[in-house]
């Protein structure tokens, strides 16, 4: 007997064929021990729905789809960064205000100077925006540590988000120089490289590396330095590349077989072609792009037409993209990078789970993958990419037991 069943719903499996979403309209699917047990049509069920599961849930036509997946944000940091808002609106860059001591160096004083507690609670109110409009797996960065101690406390606070949701936790060490090293780059690399990678790995608090390629960020051989040190000690690999400017990162993850190159604003050809070749999902991140009024669009048409999987995530972080609503996402990639509804939908689910290795585990309605559901009062799929800011998530459901 199975533990849940979901009938009169229409479910949008994400499995890719030759019907959009892979849709099947009045179905029905079935939990146990916190699987899919049963999906398809209502019409095949094996029998009575009450006799085939200790609870029937009633769905009057909602839309069912797999939990929502953000595959890439920053929700785990001290303070904010709504000044430096205020000093864009009135003329700065984005790469000015780093220059001069802004950006990511002034959240690290604010995280170093933060207890893990309050790192936590911060987040959790963050995570909270997430969850509430249907993600039940979310993979969040350090990064704003940039010391051995600080990167653990983040590491270890984001492990302690991982409750009625999936977490995936990426280490970011070359995110930004540290002050205390802006004289010896060279130092800071081989010490994230040769102490805080092995570090992390012993203590089993992150999944993957990431780095941010870019001229205000690191050389593409600083961060192969560290690439190499993160594959020896089994950790998968994540890229932030070419989001201001190419510095051919792509292309690099590409080598390197990352599970994924992030933002891709300034992506080239070359860069399009290595990922292709090598299965590196693109994950676009519209709010970011938004919000820092950039004009540089992903090649999103080159990446469709080379086969590219492209996922779509809220890059949730204090100052270049202060998101906490997945659905709105999926409109900017729709409204700002011209995705279809169903790229998009498939980029929060499918190709989200393919950007955080757990394409085997989630991301598509599939028997024997966890039971991470999310049920919309909405009357065709396309509306989760339609509306703004409509209550629109009826129940999300994590590893088959129906959450608050």
């Amino acid at each position: 007997m199975w533990d849940t069943l979901w009938i009169d719903a229409n479910l949008a499996t994400m499995v890719p064929g030759a019907k959009p979403y892979g849709a099947m309209e009045r179905g029905a699917i079935a939990a146990k021990d916190g699987r899919i047990a049963w999906v398809g049509w209502a019409a095949d069920l094996p029998g009575e729905p009450e006799k085939l599961a200790r609870e029937v849930r009633t769905c009057d036509g909602a839309w069912i789809t797999p939990g929502l997946v953000d595959c890439h944000t920053h929700l785990v940091f001290g303070g904010d960064r709504a000044r430096e808002f205020e000093l864009r609106l009135e003329g700065a860059s984005y790469e000015e205000i780093a220059r001069a001591g802004g950006g990511i160096v002034s959240t690290v004083a604010a995280t170093r100077a933060a207890t893990k507690d309050e790192l936590v609670a911060s987040a959790v109110r963050r995570l909270a925006g997430l969850t509430r409009e249907g993600v039940t797996t979310v993979e969040t960065k350090s990064g704003y540590g940039l010391d051995l101690e600080t990167e653990l406390k983040q590491l270890e606070a984001a492990g302690e988000l991982a409750k009625g949701v999936r977490v995936k936790r990426t280490f970011l060490g070359l995110h930004a120089l540290p002050p205390e090293f802006h004289d010896d780059r060279a130092a800071y690399v081989q010490l994230v490289a040769d102490v805080m990678v092995p570090a992390i790995a012993a203590a089993g608090v992150a999944d993957a590396v990431d780095a941010f390629c870019e001229g205000i960020g690191f050389s593409a051989d600083e961060v192969e330095y560290v690439f190499s040190a993160a594959l020896e000690h089994g950790l998968d690999i994540k890229l932030h590349a070419e989001q201001l400017s190419n510095m051919h990162g792509a292309a690099l993850a590409a080598r390197h077989n990352a599970l994924s190159a992030d933002h891709l604003e300034y992506l080239d050809d070359v860069g399009v072609a290595a990922m292709a070749r090598a299965g590196v999902v693109a994950v676009l991140l519209p709010a970011a792009f938004y919000f820092l009024r950039e004009t540089k669009l992903p090649p999103v048409a080159k990446l469709r037409a080379a086969g590219v999987p492209m996922a779509v995530a809220t890059d949730c972080n204090p100052g270049t993209s202060p998101l906490a609503s997945p659905l709105l996402a999926l409109n900017m990639a729709c409204t700002l990078f011209r995705m279809t509804p169903e790229e998009a939908l498939a980029g929060m689910t499918r190709e989200g789970a393919r950007a955080l290795g757990l394409a085997d585990e989630i991301g598509t309605l599939e028997i024997g993958k966890a039971a991470d559901l999310a049920v919309w009062n909405i009357g065709k799929p396309a509306e989760l990419s339609y509306w703004l800011g409509a209550p629109l998530l009826r129940e999300r459901v994590f590893a088959g037991r129906v959450e608050d």
